[in-house]
């Protein structure tokens, strides 16, 4: 039994219940009494969006790959290097930890964010009402892991910030990094845009259908 079917809704942002009326509120925004945030019984156009951002997403990871991240020049010359290079070079110089942690962050997270994010979006859109429980933990899931996809933007940034020395060693950002900035920003707000509501709702169709048939 879901809220919405005792009229009630919940705010997204302090969680706090709402009367709802189907017939009198569905194409209204109502505001929490308590955090004064707009609340809907249904993210308006959730499906829509979070699509539009999945495929921006997958566009925006290959040159995030591709593209240097950072370039370091110092006076022996000048290096570029991109996500894999890196990782490859923090094998081979034995540390096998910051590799892993690079790895996971860079490449692992935002891959697997894009690959449940289709998961979601396509079983929703088909209608199936199969491991519903599952596909909520994954959702939640994405939102956890999210913030551990900015840990690369975050190394670049510091060192560009620390390693600045005129003639002897510099560092810059690479194109890669605006673009996997991208990438990271557009699965963020993906997964925000997305409504797990919807899932649930599939399967309460399903039930009264089959309900319905039986009767």
């Amino acid at each position: 039994m879901r809220a919405i079917d005792n009229n009630l809704i919940a705010c997204s942002v302090c969680h706090q219940l709402l009367k709802y009326s189907p017939k009198k509120d569905k194409n209204t925004i109502l505001c929490c009494p308590r955090c004064k945030s707009k609340v809907q019984s249904r993210r308006h156009n959730s499906i829509q969006q979070t699509w539009a951002l999945v495929i921006a997403s997958i566009i925006f990871i290959i040159p995030a790959n591709l593209l240097p991240m950072m370039h370091v020049d110092t006076f022996a010359g000048s290096q570029s290097d991109t996500i894999m290079s890196g990782v490859i070079y923090f094998i081979q110089s034995g540390s096998w930890p910051i590799a892993l942690v690079i790895f996971v962050a860079s490449i692992f997270v935002p891959v697997l964010k894009i690959i449940i994010l289709l998961y979601l979006l396509i079983s929703v859109q088909l209608g199936s009402c199969k491991r519903h429980r599952q596909r909520k933990r994954l959702y939640v899931l994405t939102e956890f892991i999210g913030r551990w996809s900015m840990v690369d933007i975050y190394v670049v940034a510091v060192m560009v910030a620390l390693v600045y020395f005129k003639g002897i060693s510099t560092i810059h950002a690479g194109t890669g990094a605006n673009y996997f900035l991208l990438v990271v920003i557009c699965t963020m707000v993906a997964a925000m845009r997305f409504d797990p509501r919807l899932i649930w709702d599939i399967k309460e169709c399903n039930m009264k259908n089959k309900e319905n048939n039986d009767k």
